[in-house]
């Protein structure tokens, strides 16, 4: 979503909570008597088993009876409570998103080209790696790269300096582009489903290292990534976006890699894209997505 000078103000409620009739009304009742202005609403629930409501609701706060943090608070006793939600009331925000990067630059630099076009409304107050490599390609959108090396025996303390690094920029997500590192359950504690992970196979196949070199001695047709959260289990996070790309007997293993890295760049995107503009609901290790 994008705004232009003098346009409406958006905020954004976003709700899940056990199914019932009659939270849609509550809700938009709850909104119009506070003078919003519903501009985009998406529900769903899942069917059978325990029953789980979903809902987002972008509106305009123009003409609020109050300011949206007072119409947020009245929200939760209101309604919130009645139907037992997990909710989140806010105004629209440009957030602070760090990305994290090794060796390999596709995935970062699709980031940087889609954030300096206007397409992804965030700021980037630093990009960190392990290596190097990077540093001219990330300087040169005039963003701050902080090289932190890492070894088997230095990561309890490389993983520490990166933290604090994110604690000074008041960061809000964590972007793993192509980071070649495994992060510690505190670290992923400190960002519940707000490190987004982008990995180089259509998961659940060939999760772990090496994706493509197991893809193409099985001799698959399809090859994919898949972007998710980062949890304590390794490449099992909730997942947010996943795409694939028909290969033949002809693709050599390095043509799986070039073709590979066109799905990952744009898969990574889209999951950065749907996260910030609150389109991703977790729920277990599911999620629902509205696009």
């Amino acid at each position: 979503m994008t705004t232009s000078p003098g346009a409406p103000t958006i905020a954004r409620l976003l709700v899940q909570c056990p199914d019932r009739p009659g939270i849609v009304a509550a809700v938009s009742t709850f909104l119009f008597a506070h003078g919003a202005n519903i501009v985009q609403a998406d529900q769903y629930s899942t069917n059978g088993g325990e029953g789980r409501f979903f809902l987002r609701v972008e509106f305009q706060t123009d003409g609020l009876d109050a300011p949206v943090e007072a119409v947020g608070a009245a929200f939760g006793r209101e309604i919130g409570e009645r139907f037992e939600m997990e909710w989140r009331l806010a105004a629209v925000h440009r957030p602070r998103v760090a990305i994290l990067a090794s060796n390999t630059d596709h995935c970062l630099l699709e980031l940087l080209w889609r954030w300096r076009r206007g397409e992804l409304l965030i700021d980037i107050p630093l990009v960190i790696a392990n290596h190097e490599t990077l540093r001219a390609d990330v300087e040169a959108f005039g963003i701050a790269y902080h090289v932190l090396p890492v070894t088997a025996s230095t990561k309890a303390q490389q993983e520490a300096a990166v933290r604090a690094l994110l604690r000074d920029a008041n960061v809000e997500l964590v972007v793993l582009a192509r980071y070649m590192q495994i992060l510690s359950g505190d670290f992923i504690a400190e960002y519940p489903a707000r490190i987004i992970n982008i990995h180089h196979s259509f998961l659940p196949a060939f999760a772990g290292a090496d994706p493509y070199g197991r893809a193409f001695e099985r001799g698959v047709k399809i090859i994919g990534a898949t972007a998710h959260y980062a949890t304590e289990q390794l490449d099992e996070g909730p997942i947010i976006e996943q795409d694939v790309v028909r290969v033949t007997h002809r693709d050599s293993r390095a043509d799986l890699v070039h073709l590979g890295r066109e799905v990952e760049r744009s898969v990574l995107a889209r999951a950065v894209q749907w996260h910030i503009e609150d389109r991703v609901f977790v729920h277990e290790n599911r999620t629902v997505v509205f696009r």
